[in-house]
């Protein structure tokens, strides 16, 4: 699958989107080592605490399912900057891979490649 395959998919999770407060729909498609491909959407709720971001989403559909080598992730939002992921979500990723790929978008489509290290250079670890 290609990134741009990938993107795409994660630009159609953002259409479900539950972002009433801040109007700002994000998508993301998991890939993991298995191949398979995992979506999410951010969720967002009034206790603001309790809203899940769309990489979250994504990975806790995978590793409910058994799938916990992850390949890369797309991140898609509409934003004029990259799409990149909060520290919560950076964190949770790490939890799985700290070699994986973060494809994040913007706007029009464009987006940019990092390692997960290269976001987190000093995670938290046991």
């Amino acid at each position: 699958m290609t990134d741009r395959e990938l993107m795409d998919i994660a630009r159609r999770a953002a259409e479900n989107a539950y972002a009433p407060y801040s109007r700002f729909k994000v998508g993301a498609a998991l890939e993991t080592e298995t191949n398979k491909v995992y979506t999410g959407c951010n969720v967002e709720n009034a206790a603001l605490g309790d809203t899940i971001c769309a990489e979250r989403t994504a990975a806790c559909k995978a590793v409910s399912e058994g799938d916990t080598k992850f390949k890369r992730i797309a991140i898609w939002g509409e934003g004029d900057d990259y799409c990149m992921p909060c520290g919560s979500c950076r964190q949770f990723l790490l939890e799985f891979s700290d070699d994986m790929e973060v494809l994040c978008a913007k706007a029009g489509g464009r987006y940019v490649s990092y390692k997960l290290s290269q976001l987190i250079p000093h995670p938290f670890k046991f």
